[in-house]
């Protein structure tokens, strides 16, 4: 694609760039690679062309250019897991997960509701 910025993990990818007309040309050009060349589809849904002010959603954050929050839906799934199973060593993890973005208020939630009223 020759694309200058861009971000992939798996199956997940991220194109930047300063003009939209450059963003929608390299996104006709993966439709058409994965259809003839892999015989697949990008999901229609999951395509979004966004600036940078309103943040970059890519695996399970939600980028900024000076900060990164936890996707709302992320930090839920989190909330039931950690409620449903509250293991030490699982919760642990989950505040390691959080020390990469701005998630003061929500480490805080976890420790406050889960670490102190477990039986550790």
């Amino acid at each position: 694609m020759k694309a200058k910025y861009y971000i992939r993990y798996a199956d997940d990818f991220v194109f930047l760039s300063a003009s939209k007309i450059e963003l929608l040309e390299i996104l006709s050009l993966i439709n058409q690679y994965l259809i003839f060349e892999l015989k697949l589809e990008l999901y229609s849904q999951k395509v979004y062309l966004k600036t940078l002010a309103q943040g970059v959603d890519f695996l399970g954050w939600v980028n900024f250019p000076n900060y990164k929050v936890l996707r709302h839906k992320t930090s839920k799934r989190m909330m039931t897991k950690i409620k449903d199973n509250p293991k030490k060593e699982s919760l642990a993890s989950y505040l390691g997960l959080l020390k990469h973005g701005n998630t003061f208020k929500l480490s805080q939630g976890f420790k406050n509701n889960y670490w102190l009223a477990s039986d550790f």
